[in-house]
This record gives structure tokens, sequence and C-alpha cells, in this order.
């Protein structure tokens, strides 16, 4: 999402045929905000410089009756550079808004008001909910939010796994389950992946970390059949960072929205959590805010309906779930991520592993 405000350059040609207002038009006539009016001009106010996708702020002005119409929607693109490498980045979000947002309970995401995925062209949009003016992220990257706006954050993460925890829809209408065969063949790429990665680190991979990598492939199979119970597994966002959150202002009510959902799928729930404070946090931090935040993951779970889940299980995922970001750079870096990403979630999921003896689970 765009979350400040400016007027950016950028010839028409450059904006797909849905931003036409006859296109906009039907498409916000289909998400129930429009009546009888339609849309007249359309205007960039804002390009968002997102790292894999274009994120444009438009500005909408209409003809006729257009009482709670809303005056600017995002578009959402991909980024030319990573256009062909991350295809299925823009096939899975576009899947998720058009798909799993509707029967999501509300307030979790933003509304979609269009989405689509060329299989010809590769070439995909959506057209988004803009909550500018209403929400915020809680902190400029890369620092971390407080501690008040990550136990907001985490709650409504809690609140969207539960929403879909061991969901009888998931691997039949919702998403894919992952064969045994699946998952060896993706460790196959992975390790290859990771043979290059280490040669090219060369002595700034430790002896200790490329054996704790050699035991984790060797092991892999084992530490997959927590996926392979299917149990306790919900819809993972996969990218859940605190800068893919928007807070509510101030002096707004409103709830935690989520967003940039290009790497959802089945797993094990706590991959987020990990992801969030393991490989984006710093020691100190991690270390001052993971127990409470863990703690209050689980109490919303529970309240929320989640059965059987016990506090430790939580905890055994989380560890487990820490172990498995060790891939993360090495996926990073083989989609040729800049290294000031990669590197330092390198050294903070390691420091994560030590702390809470990830090593113990080979």
């Amino acid at each position: 999402m765009v979350r400040d405000r400016g007027i950016v350059a950028m010839t028409p040609p450059q904006l797909p045929a849905v931003v036409e207002p006859a296109r906009l038009t039907a498409a916000l006539r289909r998400g129930g905000v429009l009546d009888a009016g339609a849309v007249r001009e359309v205007k960039v106010l804002h390009q968002h410089p997102a790292l894999v996708s274009q994120v444009i702020r438009l500005g909408l002005r209409y003809v006729g009756e257009s009482a709670g119409a809303p005056h600017s929607v995002i578009l959402k693109m991909p980024q030319p550079t990573y256009a062909k490498t991350l295809v299925n980045s823009g096939r899975h979000e576009v899947a998720f808004y058009t798909q799993l947002a509707p029967t999501m309970p509300p307030g979790v995401a933003p509304r979609c008001f269009d989405g689509h995925f060329d299989e010809e062209s590769l070439v995909w949009h959506l057209l988004l909910e803009d909550l500018t003016d209403s929400h915020e992220i809680a902190t400029q990257w890369p620092l971390p939010p407080s501690r008040e706006q990550a136990m907001a954050i985490v709650t409504t993460l809690a609140r969207w796994h539960a929403a879909w925890w061991d969901h009888p829809d998931l691997g039949e209408t919702v998403g894919d389950w992952m064969s045994a065969a699946d998952t060896s063949k993706l460790m196959e790429t992975f390790a290859g992946h990771y043979d290059r990665f280490a040669d090219l680190l060369g002595d700034r991979l430790s002896e200790e970390r490329r054996i704790l990598y050699r035991r984790f492939i060797e092991q892999s199979d084992r530490l997959l059949e927590r996926y392979h119970s299917h149990r306790h597994l919900s819809i993972a966002h996969g990218d859940a960072h605190t800068w893919n959150f928007l807070l509510p202002r101030a002096d707004t009510a409103g709830t935690v929205r989520i967003f940039d959902f290009d790497q959802w799928r089945i797993n094990v729930p706590t991959h987020d959590l990990a992801y969030m404070m393991a490989t984006q946090w710093y020691p100190e931090r991690r270390q001052t805010l993971e127990r409470q935040l863990l703690n209050r993951y689980h109490e919303t779970l529970i309240s929320h309906g989640v059965a059987g889940y016990t506090r430790g299980a939580l905890d055994q995922d989380y560890r487990r779930s820490v172990l498995w970001h060790i891939t993360k750079p090495v996926w990073q870096w083989s989609i040729n991520l800049p290294p000031l990403i990669w590197w330092n979630n390198l050294e903070r999921v390691f420091a994560a592993v030590d702390d809470l003896g990830c090593e113990e689970l080979l």
C-alpha cells in the first residue's frame, strides 16, 4: 500500500487498460461501491517504489451520483525487472484476492475491486482499496515496531490464522498440499542454490554454519513430517514482516490490515512469526518481545476457536520454523535480491537459531 502523498509523473502507456474510466466504473460497480455514477477521470497521485512490484495510487473523479465511492484506489502490477522471475508471486496474489479474500473475516485485508492474471502474457494487476488516509505502517524500514504496535500486528495475524486453522477447504478449494515428492524436489533445488551460495560467500560463511546447513539438508525429510501431518496448519502469509501490516492512524478507529499476499500457502503458521521476529529483528529487540508476542498469539488463537494446540506445541513449532528460515537468505539470493536484504537476514536468523537452541532439532 502507499503511505504518503504527492504527485509523480507517469506516462499513460505504462498504465494497464483496467484503469480506463469505463473499466474502472464496471469494477467499482461489481465491488458494490458505485451505483449510478461513473468514473470520469483517472490521475496518478503517487507511485510507491516497491522492490518487486509497482504500487500506484490513482485519484478518481466521477460524473453523476457517486456518494460513498472511493476517491482513490491502489493499482498493483509487476515490476518489469522481476516480472518473469517472480511470475508465480503475481499469480498467487491475484488468486488470494479473487478467491480467498471474499471468504475471510472482514477487516483483515484491503478490499479488492478487480484482479486478473493473464496466463499467456503473464501480465497481472490488482485494484485495491486505498487505506492511505486511515492507516499507516508502524515504522520506516528497517526500524522495528513498538511493543504496542507489535502486539496489534500479532493479534491480527493470529485472527487470520485462526480463521483458516485446519479448515476443511485446505488443499481442496483453498491452496494445494505439497506431496512428499514435491517437498523432496524443492529441497533438492534448495541444496543446489545453497552450494552456489556457499561458494560465493567463501570464508564469510563459517564452517559451523556450513555444517548446520548440511545437517539441515540431510534431515529435511524428517523436519518436513510436521507439515505432512496436515494437522494444526493454516494459510500462512509467507512474507509477514511488520512492514506488510497497516495500523489505524491515531485519530482513526479501525483494524490492522495485512497486505502483500504474493507468497501465501498452506503451512505451519509459526513460519510467519519466525519470519517476522527471528529473520527481521536483531537479537535485543527480538529477545525483548518474543515471549510476550508468542503468548499473545496463543491467547488469540484460543479465543478464536483453535483447540488442542498447547502453548508448548507453539514453542516447538516456533523453534522449528526459526530453523527453517535459514533457507530464506539463500532463496532471496537465488532470485537476485540485494545483499542488503539477504545478508542481514542471514545474520539475524542465525542469532535466533543460536539463542533458541534450534540445532538440537537436528
